[in-house]
């Protein structure tokens, strides 16, 4: 008996020393990890980009609400990144269940084109397969937001009687970003 006891307060105190060994590791990246990281930042290989911090997406949302609010109109205003992520989406007050899928489609579809939906909804007169790209919406209410002429995101409203009030919209979000 004395024993296995002896050889399970061994094994406790392995496992216990196993697991501290572990947890150090995960706390603390190795140095030579860290500059390898570090290392990469020159690499030619490797392409920094812009992107809106939740903050400033929010700030673009809530502003494109306010000018909807103005007029009376109940949206759902969606801004994604880049590569079509949602970073935010806020559903007005009486906005239509339908206006939250919308408003993340067009977002979507303007970042990815970099251009205002309302422009895109022509190009379908010349290409009309572009509909069927999955998660686009070619109706007018998204914006591009762009620095130095590249996207960085895009703002999707729907809710309005109209794709040019949703674009108005969407355009006072981006406007938001620029002051």
């Amino acid at each position: 008996m004395k024993k296995v006891l002896i050889g399970s307060a061994a094994a406790v105190a392995v496992a216990v020393g196993a697991f501290g060994a572990v947890s150090a590791n995960a706390a603390a990246p190795a140095a030579e990890t860290r500059a390898a990281v570090t290392a990469d930042v020159s690499n030619r290989n490797l392409q920094q980009t812009t992107h809106l911090t939740v903050e400033a997406a929010t700030k673009a949302a809530q502003a494109t609400l306010k000018a909807a609010e103005k007029e009376n109109q109940r949206i759902t205003v969606s801004v994604v990144d880049r590569n079509g992520n949602t970073i935010v989406t806020l559903r007005g007050d009486g906005a239509g269940p339908q206006s939250f899928e919308s408003a993340e489609r067009k977002a979507y579809t303007a970042v990815s084109w970099n251009a205002p939906t309302s422009e895109l909804v022509k190009r379908l007169e010349n290409a009309p397969n572009l509909k069927d790209i999955p998660g686009t919406l070619f109706l007018g209410g998204g914006a591009p937001v762009q620095v130095k002429g590249a996207p960085i995101a895009g703002i999707g409203v729907a809710g309005a009687p109209s794709g040019d009030l949703d674009e108005k919209f969407a355009q006072a979000g981006v406007a938001a970003l620029n002051r």
